[in-house]
């Protein structure tokens, strides 16, 4: 029979695990610039591991996925291929919609989703999870632009290549959407010593939205 002191011990070793957390970072290239009409031609991520107890993140390469989706209507536009290297040839090769988001949403599960600019993924995905599977996504996101913006106030930087020149950080393939996932977790990590400075002794992905939400105050 457990005595009262024994139940105490238990609870003190059990308390004193770490609490640990998976996130994901996400890119999508598309086919523009309007998400609302736009297609989507590839979706990477990368998962992150957070740990609540050691207030670290880590960046977990082999916790990874990357995918290319055929479009429905093969993109000819030669300035847009230019940009994310999806020519027409890899887009036919690609997985149709219908049976590439089930394998987006398995990798996802209920991870909570970062994203450099993330409204626009969040729509984008939206669109086409709704269109094609009936409904949205229900993770929860966060905005990486935003909580650079709050965490480094002086910066003038908007885009992504210049966070990444103010961070000092290199990208070998930009507008590849794995390259960006992982470059955009790396400006994630460059940041998080403010941000646990900003969410004081009991950080939480709750209290990074409402540091995200600090972002609405400043003058850009």
């Amino acid at each position: 029979m457990m005595g009262l002191l024994d139940w105490f011990k238990q609870k003190s070793v059990a308390s004193a695990e770490p609490v640990r957390e998976r996130w994901v970072v996400l890119d999508v290239e598309t086919s523009g610039l309007d998400p609302q009409k736009a297609q989507l031609l590839a979706v990477a991520c990368i998962g992150l591991r957070v740990d609540w107890t050691t207030r670290t993140l880590a960046i977990t390469p082999g916790d990874s996925f990357e995918i290319v989706i055929q479009p429905e209507r093969t993109v000819e536009d030669k300035d847009n291929i230019l940009i994310h290297g999806i020519g027409m040839q890899r887009q036919q090769m690609g997985l149709p919609g219908w049976q590439a988001l089930p394998m987006l949403r398995d990798f996802l599960a209920d991870a909570p989703l970062l994203a450099f600019h993330a409204w626009f993924d969040q729509i984008m995905l939206d669109r086409h999870f709704l269109s094609e599977l009936g409904k949205p996504l229900k993770n929860p996101w966060l905005d990486i632009e935003k909580l650079c913006a709050v965490t480094q106030p002086d910066a003038k930087a908007e885009d992504l290549d210049q966070w990444l020149n103010h961070f000092n950080l290199t990208c070998p393939a930009r507008h590849e959407a794995a390259a960006d996932a992982f470059v955009e977790a790396e400006v994630l990590q460059c940041i998080w010593p403010q941000l646990m400075k900003e969410m004081g002794s009991s950080p939480s992905w709750q209290g990074l939205k409402r540091v995200e939400k600090l972002d609405q105050w400043l003058s850009r």
